[in-house]
């Protein structure tokens, strides 16, 4: 039976005004969201003229850039240097789009979705030809709606056959691991679609057969004695880490067996009492780079480790009080990643034991090989350090000081500390070795 949605006159005119205003908001944001674009765009030319002298390549000079915008916007200058890039690629490659864009018709979603499909069009005169079709429909459909007919008219501009560039996609097949909340994370596959699809399609089966299976294991058993209640999708996920972890990857294995011994690495930092409180009590443990885990999961993998490298920590102020190991050079090295664990320019969260081992004074202009005087810094920064105008100067404590190019002040923090501890106090602090 059919229903008036609304009838009261007064809620019909209050509806419309705010669905009006909601347009004419979302519109406004498009806007300005486009005026940020070509700022970055801006940017990005900014940095095609090298404006630093002691810049001597045009990839630093986008690096300093995009540090400098990325510092006071406190995110990561290689996500600021990638959006560079995507803005300069659209306003010069996709004039079209872009001023639609400018004018709050469509959205950076819509803008994605073409640049993303776009991209790979080879002449300026297909790409315009490829605007021309996409562009009107994109400011009258959503971005779900809009993807598959972007994609088709995308794939009728392109030079090369779908099988050439199949051929040359297939070399760059992976998969990766992405970071969620929570104590989650996603382990994303890359590869031929029909095998992805296959993989998918066994595991659902293979799901389907374990539901089948414990239906009838219930069968003629309450409901509340029976377990196993898990959905299609905790299956799925169930079956494939079983197979990862437990199977013998016999498709790919060499002569001596070598791919079966290849481990995981992880570094976790449990707390003692974690090990040993109830669940309710204890405090999370922290996997590198990632976030927290909880503690039953860090009991087990603190149980079946190999083995362990011990930080002793102020349960007050965080600061390192002692590592395990007491080799001068290694005991360092051990101190700074348990100190900094992270690369330590503004925004960065490469692990630091990825890092490389940087001397804040040169050690060629007679920096000490000291703690006051080192700290991690990725690769990418640590090449920005010495070939872009960023400088940085230790305050102590293994806090680091960095100047950017146009003189902003970012001060950076190592995590957990909060007091000056040097490697001598370590030592006066406990002159044996540590019980452990």
């Amino acid at each position: 039976m059919a229903t008036e949605a609304m009838t009261s006159p007064e809620l019909n005119a209050l509806l419309d005004d705010l669905v009006g205003t909601i347009a004419s908001v979302d519109q406004t944001i498009n806007q300005l969201v486009a005026v940020k674009t070509t700022m970055l765009a801006t940017a990005a030319r900014i940095a095609d003229d090298e404006p630093f002298d002691s810049v001597d390549s045009r990839e630093l000079a986008h690096r300093a850039v995009a540090a400098e915008i990325a510092a006071v916007l406190r995110i990561s200058d290689r996500v600021v240097e990638g959006q560079m890039g995507d803005a300069a690629l659209l306003v010069r490659d996709f004039p079209r789009t872009a001023a639609s864009f400018g004018s709050g018709r469509i959205s950076l979603s819509h803008v994605r979705i073409i640049l993303e499909a776009g991209v790979p069009i080879e002449t300026s005169e297909a790409r315009a030809r490829f605007e021309s079709a996409v562009v009107p429909r994109a400011e009258a459909e959503s971005p779900n709606r809009l993807r598959p007919f972007v994609k088709q008219t995308a794939e009728q501009m392109r030079e090369l056959s779908f099988t050439e560039r199949h051929r040359e996609a297939r070399e760059k097949r992976g998969a990766w691991v992405r970071s969620r909340e929570d104590g989650m994370a996603e382990l994303v596959q890359y590869g031929p679609s029909a095998i992805i699809h296959a993989e998918h399609d066994r595991l659902t089966q293979m799901a389907a057969a374990v539901k089948t299976e414990n239906a009838k294991t219930a069968d003629g058993i309450p409901a509340d004695e029976f377990a196993d209640q898990r959905t299609t999708a905790q299956l799925r996920f169930d079956l494939l880490a079983d197979l990862v972890l437990t199977g013998t990857p016999t498709g790919h294995s060499t002569e001596d067996g070598l791919l079966g011994e290849i481990t995981a690495h992880i570094d976790v930092t449990v707390p003692v009492l974690t090990l040993t409180d109830a669940d309710d009590h204890a405090a999370a443990a922290h996997l590198e780079g990632v976030g927290p885990i909880d503690p039953a999961t860090a009991r087990i993998l603190t149980g079946n480790a190999p083995g362990f490298d011990r930080v002793l920590t102020d349960p007050c102020t965080g600061s390192v009080l002692a590592v395990d190991r007491y080799r001068p050079s290694a005991e360092m090295r051990r101190y700074l990643r348990a100190r900094d664990r992270r690369c330590r320019f503004p925004g960065c969260r490469m692990l630091a034991r990825l890092c490389d081992g940087d001397h804040t004074i040169d050690y060629a202009l007679g920096g000490a090989t000291e703690v006051g005087n080192l700290s991690d810094l990725c690769r990418r920064h640590h090449v920005t350090k010495h070939c872009t105008p960023w400088k940085v100067r230790q305050l102590g404590g293994g806090s680091l000081e960095w100047t950017s190019p146009t003189g902003r002040i970012h001060v950076d923090r190592p995590p957990g500390m909060v007091t000056s501890v040097t490697f001598e106090d370590m030592q006066e602090r406990i002159p044996e070795p540590a019980p452990f």
